[in-house]
């Protein structure tokens, strides 16, 4: 068996719908039905012909992804979709051959049938040698290296994963340095800020955002670690409830309730749920409904404002947590 890494656009807009389809997509939609394909010389041709403005270095290259998309990848096969919307990796399980969906739209119609076991997987759950692996810039490409298939199934199994250093090599290879940076972030971030020390550092970036705060002493907390209001003694809405879970695992749809009920005894008009490790699907779709009542902080988000905020932060917080801005030039892939 092998491991692959099929992505769902750019930046996620494929995430949703491959997803709740139970397919891998890939995009190219000019790119007519492909089942009749069987030699990558034929498939080079037709790509030749449906973007014949295409250099020969790029056309190598697209042929070769969707080549391996059409005929290489095996029913059995696992499938890693790093998500884009969300700090958290789904892991699927390819149930047949290559199909092309008129009924689809025209992004999402090459697709393999697949069955996503998880969709939940935090990012800070892998190895840094995965994360490398996962952060390459193609559409589709195979994962080989660091045991993948053994480190992910025991993902999928509950069991720790065995750390290895990433070596130079595979940092060189990554594509997505940005995201490389991020992960050495949320790594570090999530052995360095647990428990109640978690709750500490999101009071440090809402104190940034101009609010006034209270955050609850260590122990229970009756459903609210922080709470927080505007203007000049937080007097002012919005007012916040926060709830913070700093556990191992995604919270389900009853930790989202429960701060919906705790909002109504504190008078607050909004709530922001922070899971360092993600939230189950559940809580998605009742989230959206809760869009302009409560949001939802996972560890991506919870860095991202990080960084917004990090140079208005304590300077205390700043030398527990060291970070430095750097350039660098985004060459063209």
């Amino acid at each position: 068996m092998a491991v692959w890494l099929v992505r769902a656009g750019a930046h996620g807009e494929r995430e949703d719908f491959v997803l709740s389809h139970g397919i891998a997509s890939i995009g190219w939609e000019n790119l007519p039905d492909v089942s009749h394909i069987d030699t990558i010389e034929a498939l080079r041709d037709l790509y030749r012909r449906t973007y014949p403005d295409e250099k020969p270095a790029s056309v190598a290259n697209y042929v070769g992804q969707l080549w391996t998309f059409l005929r290489r990848i095996q029913k059995g096969d696992l499938v890693i979709l790093p998500l884009k919307t969300r700090a958290a990796i789904a892991i699927g399980e390819v149930r047949g051959p290559y199909q092309y969906r008129l009924d689809f739209p025209s992004d999402a119609r090459h697709t393999r049938p697949v069955e996503w076991l998880r969709t939940d997987v935090p990012r800070t759950t892998f190895d840094q040698d995965l994360l490398y692996s996962f952060g390459a810039f193609m559409t589709v490409c195979q994962i080989q290296r660091s045991n993948a298939e053994e480190k992910i199934r025991a993902v999928l199994s509950g069991k720790p994963s065995t750390s290895i250093e990433a070596t130079r090599d595979q940092m060189e290879e990554q594509g997505d340095w940005e995201q490389v940076a991020q992960d050495e972030i949320l790594k570090y971030v999530g052995q360095k800020f647990r428990g109640h020390d978690l709750a500490r550092l999101v009071e440090s970036i809402l104190i940034a955002e101009g609010y006034q705060t209270q955050r609850s002493p260590a122990g229970p907390d009756g459903g609210v670690d922080i709470i927080a209001g505007s203007g000049p003694i937080g007097f002012y809405e919005p007012r916040l409830c926060v709830q913070v879970k700093s556990q191992d695992s995604p919270v389900d749809v009853g930790v989202l309730r429960e701060l919906q009920g705790v909002m109504k005894s504190f008078n607050a008009t909004h709530g922001l749920l922070v899971s360092w490790s993600g939230f189950k699907s559940s809580v998605d779709s009742e989230a959206r409904r809760l869009f302009f009542d409560i949001r939802l902080w996972d560890a991506g988000k919870l860095v991202k404002a990080l960084l917004e905020n990090y140079e208005r932060l304590p300077e205390e917080l700043q030398a527990e947590l060291p970070l430095k801005r750097i350039w660098t030039l985004a060459k063209e892939e």
